[in-house]
């Protein structure tokens, strides 16, 4: 098969398409051929050396995929050869076949194509996680996303207003926010122009936010937690502005507020596959009824990866970018 390859970490140009050795299915686990995978920011940092896959995970960039059951591995109930899926990976989605964690395992939703579904598992399992596993959004309660119109950002919006949220973004310019809007979002915030901890003060009454998800990090933390409502709850899943920040733990205590950092990769499987159930549960109802779906800003064949990556670094997107096999 063909994949992706990083000979050498460094820029989008770093990104090669080469031959590989195909992946055998182990116990527990299935063969998938793959349909397509998407552009993520994990993935950039992969390709310029800063975050290695786990042990024992392909080596190879893509922690998200669809397509189709090759193989079955000993063991695997429940899955057949032949069913079309989604899957959330520790890497390897930018291959031509994947070895998938049967508890890591999706159906492709109604309505929606194979390829289309690739936008999904790295996103919902992020966003239901830690805004619902985690931070608790509960109905009548306000959510800000940073990065509104990212793929965790469009996905973030859609869910929050599913439930009966408000929801409040950030996003760079006048057209991102419009399409954060079409999705449902409430509050539309131009961090280039305006202060997002004076306006989620001033559209919520002076409350501030009660759930804030949060892909910038050190950048933000102090005026996160200045955002945040009493009782409110921060949850960071990125540092692309830093990893170290000063906290004001006074502030924190006086809103009785908390902080959670986390992230997917590196979880182990029983934690993954948890996290897989309960999107299943909870989200499959909202995309089978056609409530939610995947923004998807376009899709490149596969072995021009590099271009996905050039236009996830420059934000030029909204949503997710899909890297499809030929």
């Amino acid at each position: 098969m063909h994949a992706i390859t990083i000979p050498k970490p460094g820029g989008p140009e770093a990104l090669t398409w080469a031959e590989v050795p195909d992946p055998e299915p182990g116990e527990g686990e299935v063969l998938v051929e793959v349909t397509a995978s998407a552009v993520n920011r994990a993935d950039i940092l992969q390709r310029q050396g800063f975050y290695a896959p786990p042990p024992g995970a392909s080596p190879y960039p893509g922690l998200e995929c669809s397509g189709r059951i090759a193989a079955l591995g000993s063991g695997v109930g429940g899955w057949t050869v032949g069913d079309e899926v989604c899957a959330l990976l520790s890497g390897g989605g930018y291959a031509e076949k994947v070895v998938v964690p049967a508890g890591q395992l999706l159906p492709v939703p109604k309505g929606l194509t194979v390829t289309q579904a690739a936008a999904l598992p790295e996103v919902v399992c992020t966003v239901w996680s830690n805004v619902f596993m985690v931070a608790h959004l509960r109905p009548g309660e306000t959510l800000l996303v940073h990065g509104g119109s990212s793929g965790i950002g469009t996905m973030a919006i859609q869910l929050a207003k599913a439930v009966g949220a408000d929801v409040a973004v950030t996003a760079g310019t006048r057209e991102k926010l419009d399409r954060c809007a079409e999705l449902g979002a409430d509050i539309l915030i131009n961090y280039r122009e305006q202060d997002f901890v004076a306006e989620i003060k001033e559209a919520t009454g002076g409350a501030g936010a009660d759930v804030i998800l949060d892909n910038m990090g050190a950048k933000y933390l102090d005026r996160n937690v200045q955002a945040l409502a009493v009782n409110g709850r921060l949850a960071i899943i990125g540092m692309q502005g830093g990893v170290k920040g000063e906290l004001n733990i006074g502030a924190l205590l006086a809103k009785r507020a908390a902080i959670s950092a986390t992230s997917l990769r590196a979880r182990p499987l029983s934690e993954k596959a948890a996290i897989v159930a309960a999107v299943r549960e909870h989200v499959w109802p909202l995309l089978d009824a056609g409530h939610v779906r995947p923004v998807v800003d376009r899709e490149l064949p596969m072995r021009e990866a590099v271009a996905g990556h050039r236009l996830l670094e420059e934000s030029g997107h909204v949503g997710k970018v899909l890297l499809v096999t030929e």
